[in-house]
């Protein structure tokens, strides 16, 4: 499949997502729920000031960290323009949301301390593109936190890939790949971010911290 058909993809099943999302008939969206605490609990590692969430959807992770620290600036970006749609109906204060791509971010260089990306980066086919272009919007000493899909065997990765993931894109779903330790810490070398952490934790799920040096 062309990678744009894959982006084509993710906007017609997140438009049609957008008016549940965040509501008790989320269906599978409802996992996304899981990965907050841990996202929060990395924040709180260490002071920052201006966020950038990439693959924001209709924004709860932002809505729940603007309740938490109401005194920092927030980025939303999404390539659904119904997901920034109903984000922007909250209308929260010194929070800014922004219909584009992931690969190719458009803010200036330095411009965040955070980057955070839940549940997203498996969605992008260009997926180099999106580490480089978080690299660049990061500020010196930076953090990248990553919450995505992943599985320990390689074997069980390949099968989700080549098997899986193709049956998913007919289903009408845009997910691309999933990623091991190893996929993940060479987009970020790659990038010249440094990985710092990564964990499976849970069912399939992976934590990871990167740095820009």
């Amino acid at each position: 499949m062309a990678k744009k058909d894959y982006k084509s993809l993710s906007i017609r099943e997140f438009t049609k997502a957008a008016k549940v999302y965040e509501g008790d008939r989320a269906g599978i969206y409802r996992m996304c729920r899981k990965d907050y605490p841990d996202v929060l609990a990395e924040l709180e590692k260490e002071p920052f000031n201006d966020l950038l969430d990439c693959g924001c959807g209709t924004a709860p992770m932002l809505t729940l960290l603007h309740e938490k620290y109401p005194e920092k600036h927030y980025t939303g970006i999404d390539l659904t323009p119904k997901m920034i749609e109903v984000a922007q109906s909250k209308h929260m204060e010194g929070v800014d949301l922004v219909v584009g791509d992931c690969e190719n971010l458009p803010f200036a260089d330095d411009s965040y301390d955070v980057v955070i990306c839940c549940q997203s980066f498996h969605h992008y086919p260009n997926v180099q593109d999106f580490f480089n272009s978080v690299y660049r919007v990061l500020r010196p000493g930076g953090r990248l936190i990553l919450r995505d899909m992943t599985m320990d065997s390689a074997a069980v990765r390949w099968f989700c890939n080549h098997i899986e993931m193709p049956l998913i894109n007919l289903l009408g779903h845009g997910d691309v790949r999933v990623y091991g330790r190893d996929d993940v810490n060479l987009l970020c070398k790659k990038a010249g971010l440094r990985m710092e952490l990564f964990e499976k934790r849970g069912f399939c799920r992976l934590h990871c911290v990167a740095r820009k040096g």
